[in-house]
C-alpha cells in the first residue's frame, strides 16, 4: 500500500515538472540592444504580444551616442516610419512562435532606424531566457546579421 502511494507521488511530481518544463519562455519584456560591431548599447527595446498574436518591438530608451549626434528622428525609414521619433518607434513586427523549434521566434520584420532598412527577421531566446539572438537578413537567413539583446527590468538604464 506504502508503495502505490509512493509510486502515486513520484508519478505526479514527474508530470507536474514535466509540464513547467515542457513551456518555453517568452520574448516579452524589456531588452538592451547591443551593437554587434561596436559593442556599444545602442537602445531598450520592449518587446510584447500584440492581439493578432505575434510580437512587437518599441523603442523604449535610446542610449546617448558617444562622440556623435544623437539620432531623433528616423529620416532615412520608408512610410509609414519617415520622420517619426526614434522613441516609440516600433523596430520589430510580426515574429510568431515557431511551432517546431521551442524558444525561436520566426516570420518577423526588423527595422534598422540608423540605415531605414526593413529585414526579414528570427530570434532564438537562450535556455536562460536572458539572451536574445536578434537576426535580420535579406533573402535567406545566410546573408544577415545578428545582434544578442541582454534581458533587463525596465526601460531605465
Amino acid at each position: 500500500m506504502l508503495n502505490r502511494v509512493l509510486m502515486k507521488g513520484i508519478v505526479g511530481l514527474a508530470i507536474a515538472f514535466a509540464s513547467v518544463t515542457g513551456f518555453a519562455a517568452s520574448i516579452e519584456g524589456f531588452w538592451k540592444s547591443i551593437d554587434d560591431r561596436t559593442g556599444e548599447q545602442l537602445s531598450i527595446v520592449e518587446i510584447k504580444k500584440g492581439a493578432d498574436g505575434r510580437y512587437h518591438g518599441k523603442i523604449a530608451y535610446r542610449y546617448p551616442v558617444p562622440g556623435g549626434a544623437a539620432l531623433t528622428h528616423c529620416t532615412k525609414c520608408p512610410p509609414p516610419y519617415t520622420n517619426q521619433p526614434i522613441l516609440g518607434l516600433e523596430i520589430l513586427s510580426g515574429f510568431r512562435e515557431d511551432p517546431d523549434k521551442p524558444n525561436a521566434y520566426v516570420d518577423g520584420k526588423v527595422l534598422e532606424a540608423k540605415s531605414g532598412k526593413i529585414y526579414k527577421g528570427k530570434a532564438n531566446l537562450s535556455a536562460d531566457g536572458k539572451r536574445l539572438r536578434m537576426r535580420g537578413y535579406v533573402g535567406i537567413s545566410a546573408l544577415g546579421r545578428t545582434q544578442v539583446w541582454i534581458r533587463t527590468d525596465s526601460a531605465n538604464p
